[in-house]
């Protein structure tokens, strides 16, 4: 079908009451989690999982996207309110929309960040509905050894964009793609790394590492540093921004969704970088820069922009190549996974219903939200005053319900809590643990297209400069690498990630 049929049927889809519903519940619980620090999309989205399975997986793929771009728009509450970011890429909004607070602003703040991510949302909205069936189309000429070396890039790029040590962003990978190979040979059938544990022949249960690397571990962390205090809230007054601050919103909030936009395609990239580089943008094209960090309205619209729409244009390689682009697109794979939905360039033709569903379903959260969160801006905040000895207990009860659903096994209890230590453990060791869960959904599909690769090509090696898509690929990543590993750039990518 052609692509304003495909947004058609599309929108017929997602508009039907089921799926509407999930929708509203999605960027509810999105909006919910971005207000509480500590308690961000992939946490939620990984401890929700197993909740997932009754669903259809079109109405699962909605409600989740739905938490993933709804927590980019709650998490400019806080960071505007109390200066408390509830989301990392709402770090940015801190500077000015905290100033504006501060100056009796705060409610312009809100609408602009609430009207920027809207704005953002159509226009991302728009971008994968256009761009995703093109990249479609493309992928479906790749062979094993073009997928090899696409996921190899990915892997390349979730190591160079990872913040912190290049090292221990690689160890990482590693591990994750260790991990992956836990379970069953799909070649010979015979058992890897079980240990005898017959519960292990299916391999690492998806949900027991996610949940326990990034809910339980989590919990772990804050309970055992300290109990997060909320700040001194201050008062959101007048909501509705004047016509000036419109005027002075509209440039930064169209470049923001432009640079989110084109980010969001980044493997490893995603919506605190496109947030960080729609600011530095912004205040290179200032008239007066000196307005930055005390106040400037173009400080929130620009980077809440480009991180509503970072978090939308990052379903496109998920959704076309079957490549997820941060840890939170690997969350998705393993839903779509679970429901026995193999993402890549053939879900267009053979689920027509889910890939137009969840585009169109974008475009109505991001109206959901605007409707949402305008008017019910004091109630988020008041979640803030919730003691976190209250919340956590009751969401690892629940997380260990849903894990123990999945299979009805007490091991995936067991490796859950193994995992959650992990991530406790990784954490407080500066390791960052999203390229961990790249490497494990990315590891047992780059060697069966390994081994199919070489299967093919009868065992030659250079099957993989042969191919003219894969050389290509393979080039990119290696110039990923060397450009990264040029001191001046690593000493510059350094400060980046510091400030």
């Amino acid at each position: 079908m052609s692509i304003w049929d495909g947004v058609l049927h599309g929108f017929v889809v997602a508009a039907t009451p089921i799926n509407l519903a999930y929708c509203f519940l999605g960027v509810l619980l999105g909006t919910f989690v971005g207000v509480l620090p500590g308690v961000g999309p992939l946490v939620t989205i990984a401890l929700l999982l197993p909740f997932t399975f009754s669903l259809e997986p079109t109405t699962a793929l909605i409600m989740l996207a739905g938490i993933y771009y709804g927590a980019q728009y709650g998490g400019s509450t806080t960071s505007i309110l109390l200066n408390m970011p509830g989301e990392t890429s709402s770090v940015i909004t801190c500077l000015d929309g905290h100033a504006m607070a501060r100056q009796g602003r705060a409610g312009p703040a809100l609408a602009i960040a609430a009207l920027g991510s809207f704005f953002a949302g159509t226009v991302a909205t728009f971008v994968v509905a256009l761009f995703a069936p093109a990249l479609a189309s493309v992928a479906i000429r790749f062979g094993p050894a073009d997928y090899f070396s696409l996921m190899t890039l990915g892997l390349v790029g979730a190591i160079v964009l990872a913040q912190g040590s290049l090292l221990k962003a690689l160890t990482m990978v590693i591990l994750g793609l260790l991990l992956g190979l836990v379970g069953t040979d799909i070649n010979s059938g015979d058992l890897r790394f079980t240990f005898g544990i017959p519960e292990m022949s299916d391999g690492i249960n998806f949900v027991s590492l996610a949940m326990g690397v990034f809910g339980i571990g989590e919990i772990i962390r804050i309970l055992v540093q300290h109990e997060k205090e909320g700040g001194t809230i201050i008062e959101h007054g007048r909501v509705m921004p004047t016509r000036q601050d419109l005027i002075q919103s509209a440039g930064p909030a169209l470049r923001g969704s432009i640079i989110g936009s084109a980010l969001g395609l980044l493997p490893g990239g995603g919506a605190a970088l496109s947030a960080f580089a729609s600011y530095t943008v912004e205040k290179k094209l200032a008239r007066d820069p000196s307005r930055f960090g005390k106040g400037a309205i173009e400080g929130v619209a620009g980077p809440e922009s480009a991180n509503n729409a970072a978090a939308q244009t990052s379903f496109i390689p998920l959704l076309t190549l079957g490549l997820p682009s941060n840890a939170v697109m690997a969350l998705m794979v393993g839903a779509m996974m679970i429901h026995g939905i193999t993402p890549g360039p053939q879900i267009m033709r053979t689920e027509p219903d889910l890939f137009w569903g969840v585009v169109a379903s974008m475009w109505i959260g991001n109206a959901m939200l605007l409707v949402l969160n305008m008017p019910l801006v004091g109630l988020w905040v008041k979640l803030l005053r919730i003691p976190y000895r209250l919340l956590y207990p009751a969401i690892i009860l629940f997380s260990c319900i849903g894990i123990y659903s999945v299979s009805n096994s007490s091991v995936d209890l067991i490796a859950a809590a193994v995992f959650g230590l992990l991530g406790f453990v990784l954490v407080a060791l500066r390791f960052e643990p999203a390229p961990l869960l790249l490497g494990f959904i990315l590891g047992p599909m780059m060697e069966e297209n390994l081994r199919r690769a070489l299967t093919l090509s009868r065992g030659d090696p250079t099957v993989f400069v042969r191919e003219p898509i894969s050389v290509v690929l393979l080039i990119a990543a290696a110039a990923l690498l060397i450009v990264i590993i040029l001191p001046t750039v690593r000493v510059n990518r350094e400060k980046v990630f510091a400030e």
